[in-house]
């Protein structure tokens, strides 16, 4: 796990930081992963807020899904398993998916961490 995301947990578990703060933090995590997965196509200079959806604004395909769930689970740790996350999600939910959606997630994994 990483400096940041252990710093993102200890401020989530301490309750000595504010949602948004981890929220804000999370979401800047979560876009420079997108980032990076973007570069690839030479996009990596798009526009990631919280109304991105990732099928609609980014066209990610499923495997990038499971590339950025990867990269999550590497980075926050086992708290956050995007996988189990998405599985319980319909199809529409999927395709609807936006960052916010999945930011929530996160920090709600890091809040109720252990």
């Amino acid at each position: 796990m990483t400096t940041e995301a252990t710093e993102a947990i200890g401020a989530a578990a301490t309750a000595t930081g504010p949602a948004d703060e981890l929220r804000a933090r999370t979401l800047d995590d979560i876009a420079g992963m997108l980032r990076e997965l973007l570069a690839e196509e030479g996009l990596d200079d798009i526009g990631i807020d919280r109304d991105t959806r990732f099928h609609d604004d980014l066209e990610l395909e499923s495997i990038d899904l499971v590339t950025l769930a990867g990269s999550l689970r590497e980075h926050y740790g086992e708290r956050v398993n995007v996988a189990l996350f998405i599985a319980d999600l319909e199809l529409d939910e999927i395709i609807a998916l936006t960052v916010g959606r999945l930011v929530d997630f996160v920090t709600d994994s890091l809040r109720s961490a252990p």
